[in-house]
């Protein structure tokens, strides 16, 4: 290939000589670009006729893995297919670049699609190599690998049992409190369902006639005259506190008045309260009234299903609560294998390595030991100068 056709973009330091590197780069004048993730990352538009993409290291960060790729699988290529080329060398410190690097994404993962039972997670960018890391990595000791492995899985599995211990926690939490209170609250509503249906069933209309309604101490029979009485008893409500006007089939009534909306509702209560709301049709009133009386029967159907359901879901707690960490096993021999290999590796559970006990090979002197030794007085004659003492 010639000279010509290859270019590193460190060489266009300016923004004429930039514009024009990548002018010939989409020309295809240049068919082969050098540079960083820094230099030809964002802002980089010369993706017309690319074909393939190297990255000869691992990057720091998953987000300039993304700003790399981003270059070529961009709109605007020419090219159907491209080609990504990622360079990894067998037994040394790429495996734990690549390896920080997918911790990262997951943790990323997590925090932006929500679908992990983790709680928290633990910055990787604080990740810290130990000397007995660096020491397995450049010998390239595939234990290092498998260590790094297991440290990943023990955190997530020992995050999973925490989380199912929370959920035993909560089951508990509902067994004793949350599902027999809601079991007596709805055994209540229905009840109160009941009574009012039975209350409904002993005030019933009158054939072809109207049952009166009860509004200020006036009792109207006459479907026309209850409803201009019902309009006019709602103008004197002003507050959203309900306040009675008088009684309709056996229920009391009371009307409250929600000023954002500018509407009237009316509240009709017996064991139960049922509300309909009111319009400016007299006649039309009359019948949201009965409609919302009407509606008892569904209403209680609802409470008995929501009583059911309750019952369902207290007994599949109780079949829940009180069950081990399925992947108890798994957790415990994995945390074992961990502790072997920071043994044999030489490192302590936080990454840093253990102080080793020197062993003399040989009778010959230690430096060591000779710079452990006590430091002779010095003779008398013999006073050190002042800028060479040491204190």
């Amino acid at each position: 290939m010639p000279a010509e056709q290859i270019a590193f973009i460190h060489e266009a330091n300016t923004e004429v000589r930039k514009k024009e590197l990548f002018s010939k780069v989409r020309t295809g004048q240049v068919r082969v670009l050098l540079g960083s993730t820094a230099k030809m990352g964002a802002g980089t538009n010369v993706q017309d006729r690319l074909v393939a993409l190297h990255d000869l290291d691992c990057p720091w960060r998953p987000g300039d893995l993304a700003q790399r790729k981003g270059r070529i699988e961009r709109q605007g290529n020419q090219n159907p297919l491209v080609h990504v080329y990622r360079y990894v060398t067998e037994g040394t410190f790429d495996a734990y670049l690549w390896q920080t690097v997918e911790n990262k994404q997951k943790f990323i993962s997590q925090i932006m699609t929500s679908k992990s039972p983790v709680r928290s997670c633990d910055d990787v960018d604080e990740t810290a190599l130990s000397f007995a890391e660096i020491k397995a990595l450049c010998a390239g000791d595939p234990r290092i690998k498998e260590r790094m492995d297991l440290d990943v899985e023990v955190a997530k599995l020992k995050l999973m049992k925490a989380d199912h211990q929370s959920k035993q926690y909560r089951l508990e939490d509902q067994l004793l409190k949350y599902f027999p209170q809601e079991i007596e609250t709805n055994k209540g509503y229905i009840q109160g369902f009941e009574a009012d249906l039975e209350t409904l069933a002993t005030h019933p209309h009158p054939a072809d006639g109207f049952a009166g309604m009860e509004i200020r101490g006036d009792v109207l029979t006459d479907k026309e005259n209850a409803g201009a009485a019902l309009l006019d008893a709602c103008k004197e409500v002003k507050t959203s506190d309900p306040v009675q006007i008088g009684s309709y089939r056996g229920f009391t009534m009371s009307v409250e008045f929600e000023a954002w909306k500018q509407e009237y509702t009316l509240l009709l209560k017996g064991q139960m309260t049922h509300r309909a709301t009111l319009g400016t049709d007299p006649r039309g009133n009359l019948t949201r009234i009965d409609n919302a009386l009407a509606q008892m029967p569904q209403r209680l159907e609802a409470v008995k299903n929501q009583l059911e359901n309750l019952y369902q879901q207290q007994a599949a707690a109780k079949e829940e609560v009180g069950k081990p960490f399925p992947f108890e096993d798994d957790l415990r021999v994995k945390s074992a294998r961990l502790v072997e290999l920071d043994t044999l590796l030489n490192i302590d559970g936080k990454g840093h390595a253990q102080p080793e006990t020197v062993v003399a090979k040989s009778a010959r002197p230690s430096v060591l030991d000779s710079l452990k030794r006590p430091v002779p007085p010095r003779s008398p004659e013999k006073k050190p100068k002042q800028h060479e003492e040491v204190r």
